[in-house]
């Protein structure tokens, strides 16, 4: 399996291409266990206040693109929160 840093370089090249096991494993890492899965979807808590979640969706194996983009948001997002640190 690919390393996180492979995965989001591959995800940022092709938002339309990524695998959901992919994605779920980038969340993993940055975000820790999802506080719902089982079903489709899996949601993540966030650090930050207003939405703090990040949900994806397995659709026939592969992730929605839009959600692709909007987990790479918030990984930008969580990164520059460290950085302030």
């Amino acid at each position: 399996m690919a390393d996180i840093e492979t995965l989001l370089r591959q995800m940022k090249a092709a938002p339309n291409g990524v695998r959901f096991h992919d994605l779920l494993k980038v969340c993993e890492f940055h975000f820790g266990v999802a506080r719902q899965s089982g079903s489709s979807h899996a949601v993540f808590k966030t650090p930050w206040p207003g939405d703090p979640r990040v949900n994806i969706q397995n659709d026939k194996g592969k992730a929605k693109a839009y959600q692709v983009r909007q987990v790479l948001q918030a990984i930008e997002k969580l990164r520059g929160m460290h950085d302030e640190h």
